[in-house]
């Protein structure tokens, strides 16, 4: 702190509410909602990792409540986390923006049905035990087995429990990678391409504070069969087909309404492209500094963390 006010700093913005920089004025981003959902956190496992959103939580309940203001990047996160350290002097609730790159200019109308040669699923994501990629797996084998030639990559890194929850539903129904892809992590600037190579984007999430990754497939046009839980319904709104991320048969339903009703997945594809425009960088920057203002007494020097 004694760094910061050297600088004459009239305001501080944390990045993170994982902060334990008590320095004042100060706003923080929440960007976190694993510690908040008791539910999601028990499929840590006992452990190092479940200690760590214990503590995790503890740290931002205190950065969150000393500070001036807070930002929330989805209305989900600010009722939750706010439910349950009490609601902040001053906060709002600036989404996160989705980059240009990923912007489609024409429309993703590719013609399906349960007859195509291969159609292309795609799930960015990393592999986390609330991220459900191998419930996916599961929906995508039982497709197969109705003769439905679907074919999965998935992308994202990994933690070493989910990975092997993943390769174990692999070796069971895919043995020998027929149908999945596993790429791991994949360069972000290459993203928008392996989207524009798919047909429909999986998102199997439970836990979400800001979707970005569903967000970029809805920039892209992509025909979406999403998870039902968390934020995603606020983000994607009626641009997409739901699912309960738990349930392999569930999945697998709505993957199948894109494929066979055309009209369904038009919408779902250009509803989804509309929506998407109201997460702008611009719109983010603009709104987050007109915050900061109201908070800041000077606000001629702001220093990130």
């Amino acid at each position: 702190p004694f760094l910061i006010r050297s600088t004459g700093c009239d305001i501080l913005l944390n990045l993170d509410a994982g902060t334990v920089c008590q320095y004042k004025p100060s706003v923080t981003m929440s960007r976190d909602m694993l510690a908040f959902e008791p539910q999601e956190s028990k499929r840590l496992g006992f452990g190092r990792e479940r200690l760590r959103q214990f503590l995790l939580k503890i740290i931002q309940i205190k950065s969150l409540t000393s500070s001036e203001g807070v930002i929330y990047l989805s209305n989900y996160a600010a009722t939750n986390i706010q439910r349950q350290c009490g609601k902040n002097v001053l906060s709002t609730v600036i989404p996160h923006g989705v980059g240009r790159d990923f912007a489609s200019q024409e429309p993703m109308h590719r013609t399906l049905s349960l007859k195509s040669n291969q159609i292309n699923l795609v799930y960015v994501s990393p592999i986390w035990m609330f991220k459900h990629q191998w419930h996916v797996v599961k929906a995508v084998r039982s497709l197969r087995e109705k003769h439905i030639n679907v074919f999965l990559t998935l992308i994202g890194g990994s933690s070493p429990r989910a990975m092997k929850k993943l390769n174990h539903e692999l070796l069971n129904s895919d043995p020998a990678g027929e149908f999945t892809r596993y790429l791991g992590n994949v360069s972000h600037d290459l993203i928008p391409a392996a989207l524009r190579k798919a047909d429909i984007f999986v998102f199997a999430s439970s836990c979400e504070n800001m979707p970005n990754s569903l967000v970029e497939a809805m920039a892209v046009g992509l025909p979406i069969a999403s998870s039902n839980r968390g934020p995603m319904p606020e983000v994607l709104g009626d641009g997409g087909v739901y699912f309960d991320p738990e349930d392999p048969q569930s999945i697998a339903d709505a993957i199948i309404i894109l494929i066979t009703d055309p009209l369904i997945r038009r919408y779902c594809s250009d509803r989804a492209r509309q929506l998407s425009k109201k997460y702008s960088w611009k719109k983010c920057a603009d709104e987050t500094f007109s915050f900061l203002k109201k908070i800041g007494s000077k606000g001629n020097i702001i220093l990130v963390l």
